[in-house]
């Protein structure tokens, strides 16, 4: 078989397994190029760089559709549809976005960026850094939310797009959406904060230096600069992971799923896996490690840690929010208990001291902080109501 024809069935594959009625289909990631220097929040500049993103739907004459989704931790520009090179890649959030979903792609233009920092294409550690002609490795500067958004807000101006109808995330994307609010109050419509927290908790951040140590101290970290020693701290970001992941689920799901169940009906008297959950984790954390960048993990854990919208106005979250014009959207999950709901109502109450339109809910749903990635149909009808509302608002 030719490499052609082999390649043609895997999309093929992918396809039959896919519903393409409701579906992008296949999408291919484009590149915008920046040419003047980005300062970012630690101080640093940067002189040029790229960010990787993907579009699905179509722009609308006065380009009044477009509907920019952020990504959280380990995620990417791939928001929907199948991957161009890789069939068996479909976008994280696709259940949200397509036609007839949610997020309609039918009527509304959708914007998928890879972030800076990243390790998908758009310029990160992985990048050649201009002045020396190695890869920026460890040197590559630590990023925050503002920063990212900053970036964001120029693709935008590249794209001809002075104002989104919606920025929407989860989680660290939702961390984003806020930050548009806050930062261009006047370049969006509405915010979509799903799953978010103001700043993070001190049990958050203690989870994240667990998860960073595990990669600093791994052997082959070589202080950030492990691709010029051609080699890549895998034990570490195996540990990073499996520790996130669990702060991704509640307590009940894990249960669930895999309770106190052993592999082999026993006790082994040993420390290879043996319950059900150890051998998921370890399976979760080989595979981040094939795909994703330590420094990456390490910066953009960082930008978790960091961000604090109240910091900058003496602790006060409604100072900070006063500047809002947008409606609001807030959505959490009775079950996270990485970002509980009660941090969404912070959130809530400092936009309703300042008589922001805010609508809030709370989905009870048994899946923890993932919730927002899931099939929820209360949920995901919600999400439609409110895009039904913000497309009556963009119509002509």
């Amino acid at each position: 078989m030719t490499p052609a024809r082999k390649l043609r069935g895997f999309f093929m594959a992918a396809i039959k397994t896919h519903d393409l009625t409701r579906s992008v289909g296949i999408v291919t990631p484009q590149t915008a190029r920046f040419t003047a220097p980005l300062p970012l929040r630690s101080g640093a500049v940067l002189h040029g760089y790229e960010l990787v993103y993907e579009t699905y739907g179509t722009l609308n004459t006065d380009r009044s559709n477009a509907v920019l989704v952020c990504h959280a931790l380990n995620a990417s520009h791939h928001v929907a549809g199948i991957d161009a090179a890789d069939s068996g890649n479909i976008g994280w959030w696709d259940n949200m976005i397509g036609p007839g979903k949610p997020l309609d792609t039918r009527r509304f233009f959708v914007i998928g960026v890879n972030n800076l920092g990243g390790c998908h294409g758009s310029t990160g550690p992985l990048s050649i850094n201009p002045e020396t002609g190695k890869p920026w490795g460890g040197d590559f500067p630590v990023v925050t939310v503002e920063d990212w958004v900053d970036a964001q807000a120029r693709l935008a101006d590249q794209l001809g797009i002075t104002q989104f109808a919606a920025v929407m995330g989860g989680s660290l994307g939702a961390m984003q959406a806020l930050a548009w609010a806050i930062r261009y109050p006047q370049r969006l419509r509405h915010s979509i904060v799903i799953a978010c927290a103001p700043n993070l908790s001190a049990q958050n951040i203690a989870f994240n230096e667990v998860a960073r140590q595990a990669i600093l101290t791994d052997p082959d970290f070589h202080n950030g600069n492990y691709q010029s020693r051609q080699a890549v701290p895998k034990r570490g970001l195996r540990v990073a992971r499996m520790v996130g992941h669990i702060t991704y689920l509640s307590d009940d799901e894990m249960a669930s799923k895999f309770g106190r169940q052993l592999k082999h009906g026993k006790p082994g008297y040993g420390f290879d896996t043996e319950f059900e959950i150890e051998s998921y984790l370890r399976h979760q954390g080989n595979k981040f490690a094939e795909y994703f960048d330590a420094n990456t993990y390490l910066r953009i854990t960082k930008a978790l840690d960091y961000f604090d919208p109240a910091l900058d106005h003496g602790g006060s979250l409604a100072q900070a929010l006063e500047v809002v014009t947008a409606g609001v959207l807030v959505i959490s999950f009775t079950t996270d208990w990485r970002f509980s709901p009660e941090r969404s109502r912070e959130i809530v109450r400092a936009l309703l001291d300042n008589r922001a339109q805010v609508t809030y809910a709370e989905i009870d749903a048994p899946h923890g902080h993932d919730a927002f990635l899931l099939d929820d149909a209360r949920y995901h009808r919600l999400v439609a109501a409110y895009f039904e509302r913000v497309h009556r608002e963009i119509a002509p």
